[in-house]
């Protein structure tokens, strides 16, 4: 049997889910669930609801797979935005970072992943299908691979530029100003909105 580490039972448990997200100890657990103790029971409340929520009604937008609270995402539904320039992008904080440049007036793309076999991760597990439908549906140009400068990034790019071989469209890729090896999420925003506006032809080595 294993030793109750914290005085009170509820408390060990409410620090072992805590340490279950990512970058979070058991000290930082401990930290937080001590801080919400202290706290107001309807803030509590609050938080415990919008967690629950969260993980109940949240949707994928039935376009490009970003959240969104509806069938499909504001980004989508904008008529202001162009729709005959896609972004195709890993996951959704890098639509975040993207739009956080506001240089990018397009639709995207969301994947959900990139190709990486060492991880279990081929092309049937993310949403390369539904990005090859898009364009295969018609209205667009233009297909900007803005993944991550990482092999897998760049496996995945190379993938996904092949099978839009058979279609009309321009395939471009972001510049490197992004440097390489870097997570996308985390590049700074005029980096990052150079590296969209300065993209360029996606080309077959």
């Amino acid at each position: 049997m294993i030793q109750q580490q914290y005085p009170s039972e509820l408390l060990e448990r409410a620090v072992s889910e805590f340490a279950k997200l990512p970058g979070i100890g058991r000290k930082t657990a401990l930290r937080l669930v001590l801080w919400m103790l202290r706290q107001d029971d309807q803030d509590v409340e609050q938080f415990a609801k919008a967690i629950g929520q969260l993980k109940q009604e949240v949707r994928y937008c039935h376009i490009c797979h970003n959240i969104s609270d509806t069938e499909i995402c504001p980004i989508c539904s904008d008529e202001r935005r162009d729709k005959s320039t896609v972004c195709v992008v890993e996951n959704i904080q890098d639509v975040m970072a993207i739009e956080n440049t506001q240089q990018f007036h397009g639709l995207y793309h969301v994947l959900g992943g990139i190709i990486s076999p060492m991880d279990g991760m081929g092309p049937g597990d993310i949403e390369i299908d539904s990005l090859i439908h898009r364009v295969a549906d018609g209205g667009v140009q233009e297909v900007i691979l803005a993944l991550s400068p990482t092999m897998e990034g760049d496996t995945t790019n190379f993938y996904i530029y092949r099978k839009l071989a058979a279609y009309n469209v321009k395939v471009s890729v972001i510049a490197r100003g992004v440097a390489v090896g870097n997570e996308l999420e985390y590049t700074d925003e005029v980096t990052l909105g150079r590296s969209i506006t300065n993209r360029t032809v996606f080309e077959d080595k």
